[in-house]
C-alpha cells in the first residue's frame, strides 16, 4: 500500500475500531484463561480476535501490527495444540494486546508509528513471545503478500481442538447473527431526543381545538333549545304554516350541523390520541437510543484489577454481575473515573497479600464483586471485596489524630458514622503516599460525582467482611422526576433526588431567632427561606395558617424553601438552556410540561449556596403572611384529580370561572402527594387512573385523620349503580357520572358541598 493509502483516514478509523473491539475480546479471554487454562472456548475466541486484527492490519498496510498479531497467533495456536499457557505467556500476550490498541490509536495520530517509532516496542514483545515455549513459529515474519493459515486451522492434534462456540461475544466469524450497528454522533442523538421531546409537547396542542369544538357543540345545543322555545311560543300564538316550516328547516339545519360537528370532534379526539401516543413512542425510542449496557464502560476494569494486584504483590480478579444493565450514555461516562477508583481502592486497601489470606484460610486470589441492577427506576451499583475490610479502631484513631473529632465523640460514633469520614476530602488512613493511595483525594471525588448526577453513596461493612460501596444513580439525565411548585406565579421544579420532604408547616410552628425563621423537622431546627427572595421575585403574602415548604439539603446544609403552592410530581424532559444565556443563577435547565407550560429546573446545590449567602449576610426576610382580612376572605381551594387533560382543563376552567382556587393532579398518586403537602376544601376525582385509582385515593383520604372531614366528589364515566355504590362506600360524598355531566350539574354539586368560592 502506498503512503497516501496508508493515511486514508476512513480505513485507519475502521482499523482503530476493529483493534479496540478485538482487544476487548483478547483481554477478557486471556484473563479467563489465566484463571482456567482449560477454557477452550475462550482460547478459540482469542485466536479469532488475533487473526482478525492481523487481517485488518494487513489491509491498511500496518506491517508492525501484522508482525505482532502473527506472533500472538502462533502462541495461541501452540496452546490449541496442547501447550499450557503459563503466567509468562499471559503477561506477554496482554502486553501485545496493549500494543495492538496503541497501534490503532497511535501517539499524535501518526499512522506510521507502528513501523517507525513504535517498531522497537513491537519487536521487543515479539521476541518475548518467541522466547517462550510455543513461540518459535513466529520467528519468520510473514510477508505482507504471503498467504496466512486461517484462524480456524486445525492444530497439530485435531483431537484436542474444541469446536468454535458461537456464544462467545465479538468473535466476528462469518455466518453468526449480529445486531446491525450504526455509528451516530452524540450531538445528533441529543438533537433527536430534543426534537422528539418537542414533538411530544406539540402533540398536546390539538387538545384545545377539541375543547373549542366541545364548546361549539354546547352552544349549538343551547341554540336548539332556544329554537324549540321559539317554536312553542309561535305555535301558541297562531303563527302561519310557512313561518313554522321555515323554523323547522332552520332547526333541522342546526341539528345536522351539530351531528357533523360531533363526528368531526370524535375524529379529532381519535387523531389527537394517536398523535400523542405516537409522539410518546418516538420519544421513548429516542431515549432508549441513548441507553447503553454498563459493560460498555467496564471493558478494561478486569484487566486493571489484575495488573494492579500483581504490581502490589497480590492476586485478585473482578467479577461482574449485571453487566448488561442499561444506563444513559452521560451517566456511563461519568461513572468511568469513580468506578476505577473504587476498584483500585478495593485492591489496595481491601485485598490482602496471598500469604496473609492463606493464614486466614482464604484463597490466595482475592475476589472483587461489582453488581449492577435497576431498582425503582434507578441504577444501583454495589462494589465489595472479600478482603479484611477497614480496621474500625484504626479508623477511629485516625479521625482523632487528624482532629476531626474528640476522643469522647469518636468513641460514641457508630460504625456507619465512622465510615462516612472516609468520604471527606484529604482523609486517608495511610501514613505514606504511594502511586496508588495515601493522598486522600479519591473517595471524596467519587462522592462529588454522585452528587453531581443527583445520586447517593453509602458505605457498609458486614461483620468479618470487606468494605462495600452502594451507589444509587438516575438511569438517565435526559429526564428527571421532579416536584413542581409555583413561585410568584411561575412554575419551578425541584429534582426529587434532592428533595428530603415536601410538607406544610403551621405558622405557629415557625420560630423566630434573631432575624431568622426556623421550624423543627426530624428532631432538628431547619431554617425557613422564601423562594421568592432567593430568586429575587416579588413575594406574594401566603394565605391561611400553613406554609408550603420544600426541604432540601444534606447533613448540616438543610433548609426549608417556602413556595406559593405545590403543583405535584411530574416526569420532565430536560432541555438544556441556550449557551448564549451562560450559567443562570440557581437554575440548571428548563422543561415543558405536557400542556406546554415552561418550567425552570432548580440547580439545588447552587440554590443552597444562594441561601447560605443570604444567611451569612444577614439578609433573610421573613416569609410574609397575608393580612387577617385577606386570610379570612381567601378563596376555597379545589383539587381536580383526573388522568385526562381535557377533563382536567374543563373542570378547572369551570371552577375557576366561579372564583374557586383550583389545583390539578394527573393521577391518584400525584393527587395524594399534593393533598399531603397542601390544604384543600374539596377533592374531585376520576376512578380509572394509572398508579393509583380514585377508589384507592378516597380510601387513603378517609384513613388520614387530618383529611377525614374533607369533602370528596367522584366524577366518572362509570354510571352503573354498582359503580356509584362502590365510590360512595369508599367514602365519597357525591358521585357524578360523566355521561350526565354538564356545567350546571358540576357547579351545583360543588356549591352543595362547600358553598361559594369566597365566604
Amino acid at each position: 500500500m502506498n503512503p497516501d493509502q496508508l493515511r486514508d483516514a476512513s480505513l485507519l478509523e475502521l482499523f482503530a475500531l476493529e483493534a479496540e473491539s478485538q482487544a476487548e475480546v483478547l483481554n477478557a479471554g486471556l484473563l479467563a484463561l489465566e484463571r482456567d487454562p482449560a477454557a477452550t472456548s475462550q482460547l478459540d475466541a482469542c485466536m479469532r480476535a488475533a487473526h482478525s486484527i492481523k487481517g485488518a492490519a494487513r489491509i491498511v498496510g500496518l506491517d508492525g501490527g501484522v508482525h505482532l498479531a502473527h506472533a500472538m497467533e502462533d502462541c495461541l495456536v501452540a496452546a490449541q495444540g496442547g501447550m499450557a499457557l503459563s503466567a509468562a505467556h499471559i503477561d506477554a500476550l496482554l502486553q501485545g494486546t496493549d500494543l495492538l490498541q496503541r497501534i490503532g490509536h497511535p501517539p499524535d495520530g501518526d499512522p506510521a508509528w507502528a513501523d517507525r517509532q513504535g517498531r522497537a516496542q513491537i519487536d521487543a514483545v515479539v521476541q518475548r513471545l518467541q522466547a517462550l515455549p510455543g513461540g518459535e513459529g513466529a520467528a519468520a515474519t510473514v510477508a505482507p503478500g504471503q498467504p496466512e493459515p486461517s484462524a480456524g486451522a486445525e492444530p497439530a492434534d485435531p483431537g484436542t481442538s474444541a469446536p468454535p462456540q458461537p456464544s462467545v461475544p465479538a468473535q466476528g466469524t462469518a455466518g453468526e447473527s449480529h445486531e446491525r450497528m450504526l455509528r451516530v454522533g452524540a450531538e445528533s442523538l441529543d438533537q433527536l431526543l430534543a426534537m422528539s421531546g418537542e414533538a411530544m409537547v406539540e402533540s398536546h396542542w390539538l387538545r384545545p381545538f377539541g375543547k373549542a369544538m366541545l364548546q361549539a357543540r354546547r352552544q349549538q345545543a343551547r341554540a336548539l333549545q332556544a329554537l324549540d322555545t321559539l317554536r312553542d311560543a309561535l305555535a301558541g300564538s297562531g303563527a302561519d304554516a310557512s313561518a313554522m316550516a321555515a323554523l323547522s328547516d332552520a332547526r333541522q339545519l342546526l341539528e345536522d350541523g351539530a351531528q357533523h360537528l360531533s363526528q368531526r370532534q370524535e375524529e379529532l379526539d381519535q387523531y389527537e390520541h394517536r398523535t400523542a401516543r405516537l409522539a410518546r413512542r418516538l420519544y421513548d425510542t429516542a431515549l432508549a437510543c441513548r441507553m447503553r449496557p454498563l459493560s460498555d464502560g467496564l471493558a478494561g476494569y478486569a484487566r486493571m484489577v489484575r495488573d494492579l494486584a500483581r504490581s502490589l504483590g497480590k492476586a485478585a480478579h473482578l467479577e461482574l454481575v449485571g453487566a448488561g444493565t442499561q444506563v444513559d450514555r452521560d451517566i456511563l461516562e461519568s461513572l468511568d473515573a469513580p468506578l476505577a477508583h473504587l476498584l483500585r481502592n478495593a485492591v489496595d486497601h481491601g485485598i490482602e497479600p496471598p500469604d496473609v489470606r492463606a493464614a486466614c484460610g482464604k484463597p490466595a486470589e482475592g475476589r472483587i464483586l461489582l453488581q449492577a441492577r435497576h431498582n425503582a427506576g434507578r441504577l444501583v451499583i454495589e462494589i465489595g471485596d472479600d478482603g479484611a475490610g477497614v480496621d474500625i479502631e484504626a479508623l477511629r484513631q485516625a479521625i482523632v489524630r487528624r482532629h476531626l473529632a474528640s476522643e469522647d465523640t469518636a468513641a460514641r460514633l457508630s460504625q456507619a458514622e465512622l465510615l462516612e469520614f472516609l468520604l471527606l476530602p484529604g482523609f486517608s488512613m495511610r501514613e505514606t503516599v504511594s502511586e496508588v493511595s495515601g493522598r486522600g483525594v479519591g473517595l471524596d471525588a467519587v462522592q462529588e460525582m454522585v452528587r453531581r448526577v443527583r445520586g447517593s453513596l453509602r458505605l457498609a461493612q458486614p461483620p468479618g467482611g470487606g468494605l462495600q460501596f452502594h451507589l444509587e444513580l438516575p438511569l438517565t439525565l435526559s429526564v428527571v422526576r421532579a416536584l413542581l411548585v409555583e413561585v410568584a406565579g411561575e412554575a419551578y421544579a425541584f429534582p426529587l433526588g434532592h428533595v428530603l420532604r415536601a410538607a406544610t408547616v403551621a405558622r405557629q410552628d415557625v420560630a423566630q431567632t434573631e432575624s431568622h425563621q426556623h421550624f423543627h423537622h426530624a428532631g432538628r431546627a431547619v431554617g425557613l427561606v422564601s423562594a421568592a427572595q432567593v430568586l429575587q421575585r416579588p413575594e406574594r403574602p401566603l394565605d391561611g395558617d400553613e406554609i408550603p415548604v420544600v426541604i432540601v439539603g444534606e447533613q448540616d446544609r438543610v433548609y426549608g424553601i417556602a413556595v406559593d403552592r405545590m403543583l405535584g410530581e411530574r416526569l420532565l424532559v430536560v432541555q438544556p438552556l441556550a449557551p448564549a444565556l451562560g450559567k443562570i443563577k440557581d437554575i440548571a435547565a428548563g422543561a415543558l410540561t405536557d400542556d406546554g407550560t415552561p418550567v425552570l429546573i432548580f440547580d439545588v446545590d447552587d440554590l443552597l449556596r444562594s441561601v447560605e449567602k443570604l444567611v451569612s449576610d444577614g439578609r433573610i426576610e421573613h416569609v410574609r403572611q397575608a393580612s387577617t382580612a385577606a386570610a379570612q376572605a381567601r378563596r376555597k381551594r379545589v383539587l381536580v384529580v383526573d388522568d385526562s387533560l381535557t377533563v382536567r382543563e374543563l373542570e378547572r376552567k369551570l371552577l375557576a370561572g366561579r372564583g374557586y382556587d383550583v389545583a390539578v393532579a394527573v393521577d391518584g398518586m400525584d393527587g395524594w402527594n399534593v393533598l399531603r403537602a397542601e390544604p384543600f376544601d374539596l377533592v374531585i376525582t376520576d376512578i380509572d387512573m394509572p398508579r393509583m385509582d380514585g377508589i384507592e385515593l378516597v380510601t387513603l383520604i378517609r384513613k388520614e385523620p387530618r383529611l377525614q372531614q374533607l369533602p370528596v366528589m367522584v366524577v366518572s364515566y362509570k354510571d352503573r349503580e354498582q359503580d356509584r355504590q362502590r365510590g360512595l362506600e369508599a367514602g365519597a360524598d357525591y358521585y357524578l357520572a360523566k355521561g350526565s355531566f354538564h356545567d350546571a350539574a358540576l357547579l351545583d354539586a360543588v356549591h352543595d358541598l362547600i358553598g361559594e368560592a369566597s365566604p
